[in-house]
């Protein structure tokens, strides 16, 4: 009987240890996608907009709050399909958010895997919390 317990603990921990795996590769990756896409983006605005580059007024104009920037998914979906520069850097921004999101899906789904009920609860309230201010920002 000890050793099922023992069995049961080795291949836990070798899921854990999988997860963690997961979740570090996860955090590279999507940083690094998210840090790509946004160099992409900048790279575009200023291939479509040379005159950033020269003029101040224009690259003012550009960065003002009051600039056509994509503010709605659909926005950045068709932006980016049609190669425009701000709506890549938006998806990649996207990209940054989404990461740690993504993280706390994976580990509620590595503690509930493992039957640890209190981390999958914490998980799964830190999630509705996530998403929660998600919706109440899109509110106000």
């Amino acid at each position: 009987m000890a050793e099922e317990s023992g069995a049961s603990s080795t291949s836990t921990s070798q899921v854990m240890q999988r997860i963690e795996m997961l979740i570090s590769r996860l955090l590279l990756i999507g940083v690094a996608a998210s840090m790509v896409t946004v160099f992409l983006g900048l790279a575009l605005t200023f291939v479509h907009h040379p005159e950033y580059l020269k003029s101040a007024a224009d690259l003012k104009r550009l960065t003002s709050p009051v600039a056509a920037f994509p503010h709605t998914i659909g926005e950045i979906a068709r932006g980016v399909v049609a190669g425009r520069g701000q709506a890549v850097v938006a998806f990649g921004l996207i990209l940054l958010l989404a990461t740690p999101i993504l993280r706390v899906v994976i580990s509620l789904v590595g503690f509930a895997l493992e039957r640890d009920l209190t981390y999958s609860i914490l998980c799964a309230a830190v999630l509705l919390v996530l998403f929660a201010s998600f919706l109440l920002g899109k509110a106000g």
